[in-house]
């Protein structure tokens, strides 16, 4: 790895996360929360800047790389069998690999057991895996398959209320931290290689969509996983040091990472056969994605969770109203620090040749987040029940997509599981949280979580409403819009 590479993946990565850094330590610094737990915190930022750096460096060329040659191979093998059986078996690999589902699952130990959580995920992951890449391979229609799966979603939740209500939030917020760095970035170039071998004139657009697909697989899973827990209250745990947190770690990404490296192994004798100094520099990445992950995981629980938890507290047993307006400014904050954005956001402007600038992505997609947080801490101070915020934003987001660009609707529900990343899971859930243990009358299990699932929600409606924008920008200037494909007034497909 050269220098300046890491050099500029460090410089990209504190300038994400520098902002949330500086002003949750200026709060923590106003509430005085302790010196140790100040100095953890420093040392967790750095942590979670160094780990990004090397994450985005290891993942591009070794996970992301495969996932795209991957894809070329068996969509060209014309082997069905090979094509689902491939899907599946990655698709329960990178889900057990992405770092924010171990976040939440230690977060939620205490009502279910971590493994059962991430096992349950990676399953719904899988099989929707399966069919979002099948949907790609025969050009089933995106609109009506996303109708189809929040129908069931939905019906499936409220069968799912009658015999545990407050499992709704649990798994709605599933559905919104699976789809994280690894998961995110893996699926993208996984499809995108897909679309690539089938290579008509649209493959470049289907890749869009795809995570959406995936995010519902999850809130599935863990729904039915809801018949068989009567969950309680979870307890927040500050105890733990972040050797405890980077001891745990090694041992677990090892465990995460290892069975990617040998399915690499049996690509590479059966179907790659690259030369010997590819496969080095393969490992080697998957070294630094390995190290990366330790460190990030390690940064975001030994750090962030814990300074999170304290300034909810705070707010929540002092000040619960102004919760609101310090979790918007948060929101505005995360977004910027969340990799699988910054994938999103330069993977867009490519394929829309810059008709859709990364600028404004982050704008929409910001305002989306800090709208949504905003209605989290809502939640939290006055207990309103989660239906009352889903129930009309879904009814809006499937309206929308009728009436906004087809490659808009795409882009969004995609949007809405990039922006659900580790920030979000380790400081700004450990924000609700904190907050609804401090407020008297609050439960976090039923206030507090449902946060990822409205911070995956709101930019559903705000990128689609860019794309409406976006359409009449175009007509007005003479540009045309046909069958989603951007073409301006020389001809050229953007």
């Amino acid at each position: 790895m050269k220098n300046s590479i890491l050099v500029e993946k460090i410089i990209e990565s504190t300038k994400a996360i520098l902002p949330v850094g500086l002003l949750g330590f200026i709060i923590s610094i106003i509430i005085r929360v302790d010196g140790a737990d100040l100095i953890n915190f420093g040392i967790g930022t750095a942590m979670l800047i160094l780990g990004l750096a090397l994450f985005q460096i290891g993942s591009l060329s070794s996970t992301v790389a495969l996932a795209e040659d991957i894809g070329i191979f068996i969509t060209r093998k014309k082997k069905l069998p090979l094509f689902i059986g491939v899907a599946l078996v990655l698709g329960l690999m990178i889900t057990v690999a992405e770092p924010q589902l171990w976040v939440l699952s230690d977060q939620l130990k205490e009502v279910i057991p971590p493994i059962v959580l991430i096992l349950t995920v990676s399953i719904g992951v899988a099989i929707l895996i399966v069919l979002a890449l099948l949907r790609i391979l025969f050009q089933f229609s995106l609109q009506k398959m996303f109708m189809f799966l929040y129908i069931t979603l939905f019906v499936l939740a409220g069968i799912v209320s009658f015999s545990s209500p407050d499992f709704i939030p649990v798994a709605f917020d599933s559905g919104g931290v699976t789809t994280g760095p690894m998961v995110f970035s893996f699926i993208m170039a996984f499809g995108y290689g897909i679309s690539h071998a089938r290579g008509d004139k649209s493959s470049e657009l289907d890749a869009f969509g795809l995570i959406g697909i995936v995010s519902v697989g999850p809130i599935l899973s863990v729904l039915l996983l809801g018949i068989f827990y009567n969950p309680t209250a979870p307890v927040i745990d500050t105890s733990s040091t972040l050797m405890d947190y980077l001891l745990i770690n090694i041992v677990q990404m090892g465990i995460a990472i290892l069975p990617f490296v040998l399915f690499f192994f049996v690509f590479q004798i059966f179907a790659f056969k690259f030369p010997k100094i590819r496969v080095y520099k393969i490992l080697v990445s998957f070294f630094y994605t390995y190290l990366g992950l330790v460190l990030f995981l390690t940064g975001a629980n030994g750090g962030l969770v814990n300074i999170g938890t304290y300034i909810g507290e705070y707010f929540g047993g002092n000040m619960k109203w102004l919760l609101i307006p310090l979790g918007m400014v948060f929101g505005l904050s995360v977004v910027a620090a969340e990799p699988a954005v910054i994938a999103l956001n330069r993977q867009v402007e490519e394929v829309s040749a810059g008709a859709i600038s990364r600028r404004i992505m982050m704008i929409a997609l910001s305002i989306g987040v800090s709208v949504a947080v905003g209605l989290s801490m809502l939640r939290v101070v006055t207990g309103i029940s989660i239906w009352w915020i889903l129930l009309p934003g879904y009814g809006i987001t499937i309206l929308l997509t009728f009436i906004s660009p087809k490659i808009f609707s795409s882009i969004a529900f995609d949007s809405g599981a990039a922006v659900t990343g580790v920030l979000a899971t380790g400081f700004l859930m450990p924000l609700a949280l904190g907050a609804a243990a401090a407020i008297p009358g609050a439960n976090p299990l039923t206030d507090a979580f449902g946060l990822i699932a409205l911070v995956a929600m709101t930019p559903l409606i705000t990128i689609q409403l860019v794309g409406m924008m976006a359409q009449r920008r175009q007509h007005k200037s003479k540009s045309v819009v046909v069958e989603d494909e951007i073409i301006d007034l020389k001809g050229e497909k953007s």
